[in-house]
């Protein structure tokens, strides 16, 4: 509410020379800071969807031949799946006040390389492997879920610990060496085109839709608001704390499993080698994400923004013919920059 309304509802009479000189935008003492404060609020929200455009307008001119084209539109939105499973699966334990999940890249690697290994190598069904794999993720964040809300152990010890494990398990189970050879039919779960998009790219779009719904929407979003917040109110207030907390660990484990399954099945196998590679750019997205829609605040939708502006610089300056090192720097500085804004808005919002 602004200062002018608040100071009208509070008089008892009438006063129609200040309302219409107010209701007119006139200079009335609340007229002119209302208006700068909403035009400051809808800067802090679409500023990083400008620059994304802006981004793209400089490479449209710089490189058209090559940035100015259907495909590059196609390898913006249609190679992102498994970045888009990896933040909303970091965001579910953000969401209630654990910020570090060093095991989102490793689990998603386990169950990715699983597949193959069990599809190709072993001759299972490939929906069976499928379905192992992802109840081998959503184990992953159980055991990570008990030993940090139950047993009081630290997120990062554990994530990081989960995580170089898991990395290792993967590595010894594919023998250090990618695999593939799953099937065509099967690949179509991540490839299958609609309207020029793989249907990976909708798959990804629902999951932060349905995301950003539950959050919002629901009293199991607000409880987990209400967690992230402060875990001893919410504790007074009748929430079960420790239940969301260890719901939120398992649920991420699934849906990274889940990522892992549609990037196996998108590429016809997997290498788990790269499955740190995807580290760094998942918590650059998630936390550049807190300064697009809802600024100060972890959200899906601004965070699904995040992951097609970094997508949109890095192929740019590729394109512009920087070297391969650029990703690492872009991300790296990225990162920084998004930490740094979510700071400055959460303690501007307190």
């Amino acid at each position: 509410m602004n200062i002018a309304s608040s100071s009208a509802g509070d008089r008892i009479g009438p006063a129609p020379a200040v309302r219409s000189t107010q209701a007119a935008g006139g200079p009335a003492n609340g007229g002119g800071p209302g208006r700068r404060h909403e035009i400051g609020l809808f800067g802090a929200r679409f500023a990083v969807v400008g620059v994304w455009l802006l981004l793209a307008v400089i490479y449209g001119i710089a490189v058209p031949e090559t940035f100015l084209t259907s495909g590059t539109f196609q390898t913006i939105f249609g190679s992102q799946q498994a970045l888009v499973f990896l933040t909303a699966a970091l965001l579910c334990t953000i969401c209630v006040g654990e910020f570090v999940d060093l095991s989102v890249a490793s689990v998603f690697g386990l169950a990715a390389i699983l597949v193959p290994v069990l599809n190709v190598e072993h001759g299972w069904n490939v929906w069976a492997a499928s379905l192992v794999a992802v109840l081998v993720a959503l184990l992953c964040g159980a055991v990570n879920g008990f030993l940090i809300v139950h047993l009081g152990v630290n997120t990062i010890v554990v994530t990081l610990g989960m995580g170089t494990l898991l990395l290792g398990i993967g590595l010894w189970i594919s023998n250090l060496t990618p695999i593939s050879g799953l099937s065509t039919s099967f690949s179509k779960t991540s490839l299958l085109d609609i309207v020029g998009l793989p249907i990976s790219f909708y798959e990804g779009i629902l999951l932060m839709v349905g995301f950003a719904y539950v959050l919002m929407m629901t009293p199991l979003g607000r409880n987990m608001r209400f967690v992230g917040a402060n875990r001893e109110v919410s504790r007074l207030a009748g929430i079960r704390v420790n239940r969301i907390r260890f719901g939120a660990f398992t649920v991420a484990g699934g849906i990274t499993g889940v990522g892992g399954v549609l990037a196996a099945a998108a590429t016809g196998g997997f290498d788990p080698t790269v499955s740190q590679s995807y580290l760094l750019p998942t918590f650059a997205a998630t936390f550049l994400g807190t300064a697009i829609l809802q600024p100060g605040r972890f959200n899906p939708l601004g965070t699904l923004i995040a992951v097609y502006f970094l997508a949109t610089g890095i192929l740019g300056l590729q394109l512009l013919g920087v070297a391969g090192w650029v990703s690492n720097v872009f991300y790296g500085g990225v990162l920084v920059i998004a930490v740094t804004i979510s700071t400055l808005l959460h303690a501007r919002s307190r």
